[in-house]
């Protein structure tokens, strides 16, 4: 279990990296990649793919809800690297496609939160980008 624990860690820490593969989570919790996908879903009730996409769309939700950032650079800032993907997939998870819910959702809270403050932030912009 305690191995199991140290992989969901890793998930929830790295869960942005687009790279993140369950091989490199498994090996770090040292099982095969099938036994990982066994023994994770017997420990927590869903696969490491689910447990990391619900994880992304939390986050997807958070900065629909307080950041001026659009879709597509909030897709890639939580992990996925296909916008047709992450809304599929963010609809499955609440019903609205992440539009929907940002309409649905907006001003009932503080003010957005500017995008390039939110992109800072969430290390979207990268050192050196635009030639400087």
């Amino acid at each position: 279990m305690r191995q199991l624990r140290l992989a969901k860690d890793a998930m929830d820490r790295d869960w942005a990296d687009p790279g993140l593969d369950l091989d490199a989570v498994a090996a770090h919790a040292g099982y095969s990649r099938y036994h990982f996908i066994r023994a994770f879903k017997a420990a927590y009730g869903e696969t490491p793919g689910q447990y990391l996409t619900h994880r992304r769309i939390e986050r997807a939700e958070e900065m629909l809800r307080t950041a001026n950032l659009t879709v597509t650079e909030i897709c890639h800032l939580v992990g996925f690297s296909s916008v047709g993907t992450f809304s599929a997939r963010f609809k499955t998870w609440t019903g609205l496609t992440p539009s929907e819910y940002r309409t649905k959702h907006v001003g009932r809270g503080a003010a957005l939160i500017p995008g390039c403050y939110a992109m800072l932030w969430a290390g979207g912009f990268r050192p050196g980008a635009g030639g400087r």
